[in-house]
């Protein structure tokens, strides 16, 4: 099956100007009704474009053999951030993507079509790196007057605002400083910023440089609920054939991600050394931070938790206009969710 691995920027560019002809080959036939029951038939030819971000849906979907198994053809396309994923559904450019809780937001603000389809849980896996020169840094609290890493639309975002908040502090308090999220390990490496916001493997990268430093733990583990998604679009889940597909996809994804947790020393030698260039020990340690995922339940309880998610950034007065969480998720998904949940004796909550 074609695929493009490890695609650049080159490659999303082309993918998007060739928006129609990359989409789901499958035959858009009567048009599925939101409200539809999922198909499960997927005609011969049927193709997902799949949306990643460094690799953390192909590896494991590779190594646990479930992509040798999808009933469906495949490419994968690389971006880096939600922003850019959100440019790709517009151009109809891809049918389904990982992203955080806050692609939910920036889709919603926007009047997009974008959708959840499943939800995957871990520890917060989010950080504060600190600039060489600004080793000062030991709290929150120590942020105030400081220059922040600031890239809105992603879960970082709301993971700033969080931590300002708890610290008390408003973000009139500090300067934030706008910038893409590949821009911020050089942008504190270089002391144009003196904190930003960091996700993993990207944050073991950064702390290999001499003289970095990070807020402890404490202080930040509980800015983040640890929430990502899957994501589709109306448009391509209208099709029955790539909404069969995609329905396929979210089963394997879950069992590719449960079969992680249950084989974490060939996982942290796919993922974490052969493709992100880390050591064993950063693995290990990454994974026991992030420790094991859970799939919850789309549901009102997690509409609730992605609500409040959008009322921290609307009390920050960072939200050009009022959104409801509801509106961006399937729920007919849920299903699909709990019967690989069952099938995998994975869990749907956090121990």
């Amino acid at each position: 099956m074609p695929r493009l691995r490890r695609a650049g920027s080159t490659a999303v560019i082309a993918l998007l100007l060739t928006a129609v002809a990359a989409c789901s080959s499958g035959s858009p036939g009567e048009g599925l009704g939101s409200d539809s029951a999922l198909p499960t038939e997927i005609p011969a030819g049927t193709k997902l474009v799949i949306a990643d971000q460094g690799e953390r849906q192909q590896i494991p979907l590779e190594a646990s053999g479930q992509l040798e198994a999808v009933p469906f053809e495949y490419e994968f396309a690389t971006f880096q951030g939600a922003p850019s994923i959100l440019e790709a559904f517009r151009a109809d450019a891809v049918d389904i993507a990982w992203a955080g809780e806050i692609m939910t937001v920036q889709s919603l603000v926007a009047g997009d079509d974008v959708q959840v389809v499943a939800a995957i849980q871990t520890n917060n896996g989010l950080n504060m790196g600190i600039a060489p020169n600004s080793s000062d840094i030991e709290t929150l609290a120590d942020l105030k007057g400081k220059r922040i890493g600031y890239a809105e639309g992603t879960s970082q975002q709301a993971f700033v605002l969080r931590g300002l908040d708890k610290a008390g502090l408003s973000v009139d308090d500090v300067k934030l400083v706008p910038m893409s999220l590949p821009d911020f390990p050089d942008a504190l490496r270089s002391n144009q910023i003196d904190a930003a916001p960091m996700s993993e493997p990207v944050f073991s990268r950064y702390m290999q440089t001499p003289g970095a430093t990070s807020l402890p733990r404490p202080e930040i583990e509980d800015l983040s609920e640890g929430i990502s998604y899957l994501y589709s679009s109306r448009k391509a889940l209208s099709d029955p054939a790539t909404a069969a597909a995609i329905r396929a996809y979210v089963t394997a994804y879950i069992k590719a991600i449960d079969w992680a947790d249950d084989n974490r020393d060939a996982y942290i030698d796919a993922y974490f050394v052969e493709s992100q260039g880390l050591t064993v020990e950063d693995g290990k340690r990454i994974l026991d931070t992030a420790g094991i995922t859970t799939f919850p339940h789309l549901d009102e309880e997690l509409i609730e938790i992605q609500q409040h998610t959008i009322d921290v950034i609307d009390a920050a007065g960072e939200l050009p206009k009022p959104v409801d969480a509801a509106d961006a998720f399937d729920l007919r998904f849920d299903e699909v969710v709990t019967e690989a949940v069952a099938e995998t004796g994975a869990s749907h909550t956090r121990s």
